[in-house]
């Protein structure tokens, strides 16, 4: 009661006639609308949602006004517009404390403001705006004093203080401090709702705009809406306005008094989000009261989360030893115990694991575990892949695999060659090599010796219908080098080349020649001794897939390097390779033990 007091001394001495008229001013803030708080469901007004301890609420509000500022003729007909269309992007925030108190902050960014230079009947000169500027910042408090939100009627005080950010010569700023105190009262009745306010705002200076007073003066509003689609909408027209205190004939006079009215809706999706709009125009053309006035809103408005109610106070158990276990359902309510699910042991000891399982029946007394139906493992640490590993040691833990020194492969299947691919996918489980999708050359390194061959993971690639090879297959026949290089036991290799059906069988074997010769060519160009290879052309004749199908003659166009000497034993000239690229197994030896015959010699050599 005491601020209200205040207001209403502050409004009487305001009224009071003033001892000399101030002179015109050249800048002063255009926009006389003053957003409501972050979370309120009116544009102007406010809700007084006070609810909840530490609850915030951001948003925006996007505002345009077209002639808030307009000159007028000597016949009171309307001149120049010296702001024919300003805008500002409101961004701002709220924090409800102590179920009772908000703080809020606002901070006007202009995003449109332009006009034209004008003169007033009197002869003072208005220069249009040039550039965007930010409008006064605001800091508000407010506190409710009685009432709850949505209730009948509720009541707050409060205030703002509003920092000189703006740009008088923009029309977005009064360029000094000032503010304001104010009453705002709120509240429903089934569908309706309300909103009023009353205060008084208080500017530094007292001039004249435009001949009409500026300064000082009491604010008011008035809201009236509908809630509807399961309070989830408010809808209803907004009316707000000055009236000039800062000389005693002008208070609700002509020029001094901009009044506007709106309509407006709040839409809140789910519970956390909010969306508005509104529109209306300046009921009196007075200054900073627009033709029109128009604005958009969206905002985070969390909903308020009533806290929960006090717990009862803890009846009194008896509980003899102290566990924790009441003496009603303890089996042994003189010893401390733990609790289980057996009303035999529950609330007795042992549990040496502290897994809650007796160690009457845990299977691994010592390390805690879970419970399961079988005896064998109740009470043992989690294995879920069955391997005998606990899954804590586990670094496979779905997936059976064998016990190792290394916490990184513990429990995961055998992978030979360390490549990260188990042997049971790996193509190549000796060398590694990457991953891939096909499972002929999964884990396979571009080449590597298996199974009597020189493997490789990929086709040498040739100029169509020629023997060149392409430069794609430089890194591929490399690796091939390095493995005669490093296997140096590797005494001779059959290099072979193939063809699919396509062409005549004469020119696919020819062809199939030269392109094995032209590997052979390469690695001696790169240091392989041209004595530990030699070359056969099959042509088409030892196809590994169907030449019915694009993909099946791509597969049967390829370069073999069989091992003849060297290795592991290598597999016979004229036998076919096993499926994925593997050479088959050697022919049985013949004549008592003996080697298997040597292929045949390859023509054109």
């Amino acid at each position: 009661m005491k601020k209200t007091l205040l207001v209403t001394a502050a409004l009487a001495a305001s009224l009071a006639p003033a001892a000399a008229r101030a002179q015109n001013v050249s800048g002063f803030n255009a926009d006389r609308f003053n957003p409501s708080e972050r979370g309120s469901e009116w544009f102007a007004l406010d809700t007084l949602d006070l609810r909840g301890d530490a609850r915030p609420a951001v948003g925006v509000v996007a505002e345009y006004a077209a002639s808030p500022f307009t000159l007028k003729n000597a016949d009171g007909s309307r001149g120049t517009a010296i702001v024919s269309s300003q805008a500002f992007l409101h961004a701002g925030g709220s924090l409800v404390l102590f179920d009772r108190a908000r703080f809020a902050l606002n901070i006007p960014f202009g995003i449109v403001d332009s006009g034209n230079s004008g003169t007033t009947t009197s002869g003072t000169a208005y220069a249009a705006p040039t550039n965007l500027a930010a409008g006064d910042a605001r800091a508000s408090l407010d506190v409710r004093l009685v009432g709850e939100y949505a209730s009948p009627f509720t009541l707050a005080v409060g205030g703002s203080f509003f920092v000189p950010t703006g740009d008088p010569r923009q029309y977005t700023g009064d360029g000094v401090s000032h503010g304001l105190v104010r009453l705002q009262a709120a509240g429903e009745a089934g569908v309706f709702a309300y909103a009023i306010n009353i205060g008084y705002q208080e500017r530094a200076q007292q001039n004249y705009v435009a001949d009409a007073a500026y300064g000082s003066g009491l604010i008011y509003g008035l809201a009236l809406g509908l809630r509807v689609a399961d309070r989830h909408l408010l809808v209803g027209p907004e009316i707000y306005g000055e009236a000039n205190t800062s000389q005693s004939d002008s208070f609700f006079k002509n020029g001094s008094t901009p009044l506007e009215a709106i309509l407006g809706l709040h839409y809140t999706i789910g519970t956390d989000w909010r969306v508005g709009a509104g529109a209306g125009p300046g009921i009196t053309r007075d200054i900073g009261s627009p033709a029109f006035r128009g604005m958009l809103s969206f905002e985070w408005t969390p909903a308020y989360k009533p806290p929960p109610p006090p717990a009862p106070p803890p009846a009194p158990v008896a509980d003899r030893d102290g566990d924790g276990i009441p003496d009603s359902v303890d089996a042994c309510p003189d010893k401390p115990g733990v609790k289980t699910d057996d009303p035999k042991t529950n609330g007795c000891p042992p549990d040496r694991d502290g897994d809650g399982i007796p160690d009457a029946e845990d299977a691994c007394p010592d390390k805690p575990g879970v419970k399961t139906d079988d005896p064998k493992t109740n009470g043992c640490p989690p294995d879920r892949d069955g391997d005998g590993i606990p899954d804590a040691e586990d670094a496979c833990p779905d997936k059976p695999g064998v016990k190792t020194d290394d916490p990184k492969t513990n429990g995961c299947p055998p992978d030979r060659d360390g490549d990260g691919i188990i042997d049971s996918e790996d193509a190549c489980p000796d060398a590694p090599g990457p991953r891939t999708d096909d499972p002929k050359t999964n884990g396979c390194p571009k080449a590597a010796v298996v199974n009597g061959m020189i493997k490789i993971s990929e086709q040498v690639k040739f100029a169509t219908g020629s023997a060149k090879i392409l430069k794609d297959s430089d890194e591929l026949l490399g690796a091939v080098a390095d493995i005669f290089l490093k296997h140096t036991e590797i005494a001779k290799v059959r290099i072979e080349g193939h063809t699919d059906n396509v062409g005549k069988p004469a020119a696919n074997k020819q062809l199939s020649q030269a392109r094995a010769d032209s590997v052979k060519a390469w690695l001696v160009k790169h240091g392989i001794d041209k004595k530990r290879m030699s070359t056969q052309g099959f042509g088409q004749e030892k196809p590994i897939d169907d030449n019915a199908t694009d993909k099946g003659r791509a597969n049967n166009r390829r370069v073999e390097f069989h091992i003849e000497d060297g290795g592991t034993p290598p597999a016979p000239a004229g036998a076919a390779p096993a499926t994925g690229g593997a050479a088959p197994a050697p022919a049985p030896a013949t004549g008592g033990g003996g080697a298997a015959p040597p292929p045949p010699p390859a023509p054109g050599h």
